[in-house]
């Protein structure tokens, strides 16, 4: 039996690497030994896709970069690396050449757009007192209160930072549309899944934080991209 290839998740505007907790735990329980979580500064994408190619370059032997949310767009311009197997979509953005994810916001703005609140250093923030319901409605209020406290604010220019050359027209894909996302439009979803033409596309009654209220199904999803991989 072939070894599990490496993991690499990575995170999105809003939360950390922890935000990967329960399918972390989930990766470990089935047997893949080699796991990273990327923590990105969220200044920009060159930042965040350099800081996210850094680690995946110190890795041996074949690897899976998982994105969520932003973490989407990072790895859509970091999975250009030869040792990149494959890339898995978690209610993610995949822009192509040219697209930033906040171009694909205000084509088809999400439930929850009028809950973001930019501060005096040019920080986005989800407003606390609206976080259980725009990012994380399908968990409790006590796990949605940490996210909503700890939470990472995207410097908000990093919004219109366009890709340049979309990883996903070279590399295997998957991709996981949350269907009651308020935080992506799930037509966004749905229409950047099919262009990529994944090797499978998967829909949860979920919302945005779908890594942390349903990772057993996001964690098959990357199980299964990482038996391709190998």
């Amino acid at each position: 039996m072939a070894e599990k290839p490496a993991i690499v998740l990575v995170h999105g505007f809003w939360g950390g690497a922890t935000h990967w907790g329960k399918v972390i735990t989930e990766l470990h329980r089935r047997g893949f030994g080699s796991l990273h979580a990327v923590e990105n500064p969220l200044t920009s994408l060159a930042d965040d896709a350099e800081r996210t190619r850094k680690m995946v370059r110190q890795i041996d032997g074949p690897v899976v970069l998982v994105g969520h949310s932003y973490g989407g767009a990072v790895i859509t311009e970091a999975g250009d690396l030869p040792n990149v197997a494959g890339l898995v979509y978690i209610a993610a953005f995949a822009p192509d050449a040219g697209e930033s994810p906040g171009q694909i916001s205000q084509e088809k703005p999400p439930a929850a757009f009028e809950n973001l609140a930019p501060d005096s250093d040019g920080y986005l923030w989800v407003k606390q007192d609206k976080f259980h319901e725009s990012f994380a409605q399908d968990l409790s209020a006590e796990e949605a209160l940490v996210m909503a406290v700890t939470q990472k604010a995207p410097l908000a220019s990093t919004f219109g930072d366009n890709v340049t050359a979309p990883a996903w027209r070279a590399k295997p894909t998957w991709y996981q549309i949350s269907t009651s996302d308020r935080m992506i439009h799930p037509d966004n979803e749905r229409r950047m899944a099919e262009r990529m033409k994944p090797r499978r596309i998967l829909e949860l009654d979920a919302g945005h934080a779908s890594l942390a209220s349903q990772p057993g199904a996001v964690t098959d999803l990357v199980e299964e991209a990482a038996g391709t991989a190998v």
